[in-house]
């Protein structure tokens, strides 16, 4: 099962939860589970999200597979200059 830490921004979707841990072998199927838990998130975490995969950030990881109890923390991109 993979564990996922939710930044502040993103526990308005979860109700408060900051840790949840979910069954999914691709960050694809995980979001789709997170949706199912908190409907709206999954939307959210597909726009410009980064993912974190046991420490190594992966800019574009839909269909990155998700090892066995992966620690995932989603990111979102920075904006600026």
């Amino acid at each position: 099962m993979a564990e996922v830490h939710f930044t502040a921004d993103l526990r308005s979707f979860t109700g408060g939860v900051s840790d949840v841990s979910v069954e999914a072998s691709t960050v694809r199927q995980l979001i789709r589970a997170l949706d199912e838990l908190y409907p709206g998130l999954g939307e959210r975490l597909s726009e410009g999200t980064s993912v974190a995969i046991n420490g190594e950030i992966i800019a574009d990881a839909t269909y990155e597979e998700l090892p066995p109890d992966a620690e995932v923390h989603f990111l979102e991109t920075l904006a600026g200059g």
